[in-house]
């Protein structure tokens, strides 16, 4: 009861701190982690996240997924974005893409208050409609890292708070392609969400990709979405 009350508590006062930046709606957001489970098919999603040394793109596995076609959803940072406005473009207007946000500066957002939550979870949602036209809906914290209040602040916001429930481990440098590919194909089912990184950080990922796009999805009888259609899926023989 307690729990339930603060958070109603948090979410008066972000409507009275902002409430030009808020739609109204009821409950509290799902932290959505798959799709349907009759569902065909999984999503491929990869994190931009800031980096420090190097591109911060990995034009290899981006010229693959371009040259295949093949449906992904990418996160963004706000800093990222920052640094790569050529490859948002892009990106953004590759129709079998979806974009998504991950927070402004990649932070710990269980380490700040409602207030700077708002203020990290918006930042690259308001850089997406003010200078690119496009409405991001989707949401994936840094690190995978949230609490009640992120939770509470991402509902308010009218996001879609996306996670995944099969980790690649792609930025492991201990991992070989091998590795990552046995881990993903021993997990992935019908409406898995897969989480790959496209900032440079898996040395692995585009090998990783071109097997599991050409090999282990299509024996498996699964077919790679964009987190929005997964969610939408309608399973085979249904209407």
């Amino acid at each position: 009861m307690r729990r339930h009350f603060l958070l109603r508590l948090l979410f008066g006062m972000l409507l009275a701190a902002t409430p030009e930046l808020f739609v109204p709606v009821v409950g509290v957001a799902q932290v959505i982690k798959s799709g349907p489970p009759m569902c065909p098919g999984v999503a491929l999603t990869f994190d931009l996240c800031p980096v420090r040394k190097g591109s911060g793109y990995d034009q290899p596995l981006m010229d693959y997924l371009i040259t295949h076609r093949i449906p992904a959803t990418f996160f963004m940072s706000g800093k990222w974005m920052a640094k790569h406005e050529p490859e948002v473009d892009r990106l953004l207007g590759l129709g079998f893409f979806e974009v998504g946000t991950h927070g402004e500066v990649h932070a710990h957002l269980p380490m700040h208050d409602a207030d700077e939550q708002r203020a990290e979870i918006l930042g690259p949602v308001k850089l997406l409609q003010e200078h690119y036209a496009h409405e991001a809906t989707l949401f994936r914290p840094p690190y995978g890292e949230y609490d009640d209040v992120t939770v509470a602040v991402v509902n308010m916001l009218g996001l879609r708070f996306i996670q995944w429930n099969i980790e690649s481990g792609d930025p492991d440098p201990t991992l070989s392609a091998e590795q990552i590919l046995s881990r993903v194909a021993a997990r992935a089912k019908p409406g898995s969400i897969i989480v790959f990184h496209a900032n440079g950080k898996g040395k692995q990922t585009r090998q990783v990709i071109e097997h599991l796009t050409s090999d282990i999805l299509p024996r498996k009888g699964l077919q790679p979405m964009t987190v929005s259609k997964l969610l939408n899926c309608t399973p085979r023989g249904h209407d």
